[in-house]
Order: C-alpha cells, then sequence, then structure tokens
C-alpha cells in the first residue's frame, strides 16, 4: 500500500513539472480545445478575443453598418424644388407702367428661381416618395435624382404641413424601395443612420443612436412626436431617411437644433409610422382627416386648483371657446377642465390635441369635463380640422 501511495505521489510530481514548463515554455498550447471556448462563451463583450486581421489582399470581415446602408441608400433621391421669382404687386398698376415702363416688368424675368435643396424616400414601387413638406412648398417645379443617375420631374400628390409630410410622385421604372420599420419596438440607445444630400455634396451616410422618443413642444410642427438622433443632419437632409441597423425606415429627418446652421449632434425625425398614415390619406383623399372642436387651452396649474377647490389634479384648461365652433355648440366654456377624450385620459395641451385630432370628423364624441365641483360628459360633434392658412 505504501508503495502505491509512493508511485501516485510520483507522478503527480512529474505531470505537475511538466504542466509548469508547459505553461512557461508554450502557454497557447493550454488555450486550445472545449476548454478555451467555454471560457470565451462566458466572457463579457468587452473582454472577449479581438479576431485576427486578414492578411494583405483578403477580405476582412463585415463591420459597421455597410449591409443597412446598402440596402436602403438606392432608395434615398435628391430633390431639387425651384420657386418662381416672387411678383412685383404693382407690375399690372397702369400708373406704375406707365411711369417705368416695360422695365420692370424685364426686370422680373431677369430674376433666378429660387432654388430648394432637399431629400426623398421612394417607398413604393408606384413611384411614391416622402419627404418635408418644407422643402417642397411654394415650389413651381421640382425635380428628383436617384443614386443610379436618372433624373425625373416630381408630381406634388399633397403636404400636410402640420406634420411636415409631403408626398411627391415619380413615373419611373424598377425603382428602388426602401422597407418600413417597426417605429413601436425602437429604443433609446438603439443604432441608426440618417442618409441624405447635406449642402448638396451628393449622397452621404452618418450613424448615431436615437437619444430620445416621443420629443414634443419644440414649436417645430402642430403635431409632434419626433424620434431625437445624434447622427449628424445638415441642411439638405430635410426629408431624407433614418434607418435602423437593418436599412428598414424608422423616420424621416425633418430639423435639426443649431445656433450655427450645421449638426450640433441633435437631430429630429418625423416617425415612419406617421408619415406612412399621413401619405396613405394624402394619397386617397388629399388630405388628412383629424378632428376639431375649436377651444384654446392651457396647462392646469396648482393656483388654479387651489384658487377653483376642484377636486382633480389633472387634466386641460379651457381658456378659450371659439364662436359656434364644436365645443361651443356642446356647451363646453373657459374654465372648465378637459379630463377625457372618448375615453382617452388627457393630462397635456399635447394629448389633447392629438386625442381630439384623432376623432372622426363629422361624427358624434364624448368629452368629460370638470365644471368646479361638478363632472359633466358632454357629447360634442366634431368637425374636421381647417387647414392651417399659409403665411
Amino acid at each position: 500500500m505504501r508503495r502505491t501511495w509512493l508511485i501516485f505521489a510520483q507522478a503527480v510530481t512529474v505531470a505537475l513539472a511538466v504542466l509548469f514548463v508547459v505553461a512557461t515554455l508554450k502557454p497557447d498550447w493550454l488555450q486550445r480545445g472545449p476548454a478555451r471556448a467555454l471560457q470565451e462563451a462566458y466572457l463579457p463583450p468587452a473582454m472577449a478575443p479581438v479576431a485576427t486581421l486578414p492578411a494583405a489582399g483578403q477580405p476582412g470581415p463585415a463591420m459597421g453598418f455597410s449591409v443597412a446602408a446598402k440596402r436602403a441608400a438606392p432608395a434615398v433621391v435628391s430633390v431639387t424644388a425651384s420657386k418662381a421669382p416672387a411678383r412685383n404687386p404693382q407690375a399690372d398698376d397702369p400708373w406704375f407702367r406707365f411711369f417705368f415702363g416695360d422695365r420692370a416688368q424685364q426686370q422680373q424675368q431677369r430674376q433666378s428661381p429660387q432654388v430648394g435643396l432637399g431629400s426623398g424616400v421612394i417607398v413604393s414601387t408606384d413611384g411614391y416618395l416622402l419627404t418635408n413638406n418644407h422643402v417642397v412648398a411654394g415650389a413651381s417645379d421640382i425635380e428628383v435624382q436617384l443614386t443610379d443617375g436618372r433624373q425625373a420631374r416630381a408630381e406634388l400628390v399633397g403636404t400636410d404641413p402640420e406634420t411636415d409630410v409631403a408626398v411627391l410622385k415619380i413615373a419611373l421604372d424598377k425603382l428602388p424601395v426602401i422597407s418600413f420599420g417597426n417605429v413601436e419596438v425602437l429604443q433609446v440607445g438603439d443604432a441608426v443612420l440618417a442618409i441624405g444630400n447635406p449642402f448638396n455634396v451628393g449622397q452621404t451616410v452618418t450613424a448615431g443612436i436615437v437619444s430620445a422618443l416621443g420629443r414634443s413642444q419644440l414649436g417645430i410642427n402642430i403635431f409632434e412626436n419626433f424620434i431625437q438622433t445624434d447622427a449628424a443632419i445638415n441642411p439638405g437632409n430635410s426629408g431624407g431617411a433614418l434607418v435602423d441597423g437593418a436599412g428598414n425606415l424608422v423616420g424621416i429627418n425633418t430639423a435639426i437644433y443649431s445656433r450655427s446652421g450645421g449638426s450640433l449632434g441633435i437631430g429630429f425625425a418625423i416617425p415612419a409610422s406617421t408619415a406612412r398614415q399621413v401619405m396613405e390619406a394624402l394619397i386617397k383623399d388629399g388630405r388628412v382627416a383629424r378632428g376639431w372642436i375649436g377651444v384654446q387651452t392651457r396647462d392646469l396649474t396648482p393656483e388654479f386648483i387651489e384658487a377653483f377647490k376642484l377636486p382633480i389634479s389633472e387634466g386641460v384648461l379651457i381658456s378659450g371657446v371659439l364662436v359656434n365652433a364644436p365645443a361651443a355648440n356642446a356647451g363646453i366654456k373657459p374654465g372648465d377642465v378637459v379630463t377625457k377624450v372618448a375615453g382617452t385620459t388627457v393630462r397635456t395641451q399635447a394629448q389633447l390635441l392629438n386625442a381630439v385630432a384623432a376623432l372622426a370628423p363629422n361624427a358624434p364624441a364624448v368629452i368629460s369635463v370638470q365644471r368646479a365641483d361638478k363632472a359633466l360628459e358632454l357629447r360634442v360633434q366634431v368637425a374636421q380640422r381647417p387647414r392651417p392658412q399659409l403665411e
């Protein structure tokens, strides 16, 4: 028995000596096999081994967002909108023409048309494009250029200034089309690409992340629900695509926060779901159907609640009611606090605006209000929201 233990001890000593020598002279031998694979599987990403560089002339591993860019970029176009020069309002005045003759008319003809540059996104094989309303507003001629060099004159299908969305159509075949992404699953921190034609230098792809969702009350549009991103967006990117890591459309780039005119890392995009709804309405009806009741609102403050001893703490204060508007006809008065619109709770002015806009025009809806110590439910005949007046 003693001899057996002696042999075992000697064998262990020799094995440890061999292991020490191998670990000192050939440590890579110990890093091969299943044990190494199991070790790597449990390493955090920051500690995972770095892939070795390929030999010269050999293709390397796919990196970055090249696949997403190749998939989305062909569907992003450059938009050139030309506007005729402003006409002199006195040009048709006989006395003006008597004193100045045809000089005013000749000067008018010599003036160059105003040209606006932007971007657009092809979303249909039928030739429908999405862009911004401010890119094509007031344009007399709209030209679209594809990445393959083809050019076409675009027809303005319709615009929605309140969301800053416009729909164009071109008559070309074999058009590259972008796929709509699912904006509902988009999260802060997700990687995104902004594709457009900044400063008319040519198509450009910039990368960033989603910085915030649901940005509103920025004073850019009437209806705001912006995706905020730090992907560089500059003048000329307006109307271009914001895409996810797979190259799917998640937004239409529309505005930047800047003090210099260039990108400061804060850009805003209209969610693709909103742009798609507006596009479908413009194609079908030529306008977007939104509800309207004709009220002016303010945020409900603790001072107002205390002064009028209201039994509620949330809602939207009605500060004014338009004469003969649906709200006035239903009995809504200044000082009322709206708490629900068609069963949907509202706490802010933006929520009230969106809830009313979602109502079907020319149909009744129940609006819950708090008037002093009384809770009322008023039946309102909703009207079509008037189109905004052009400045």
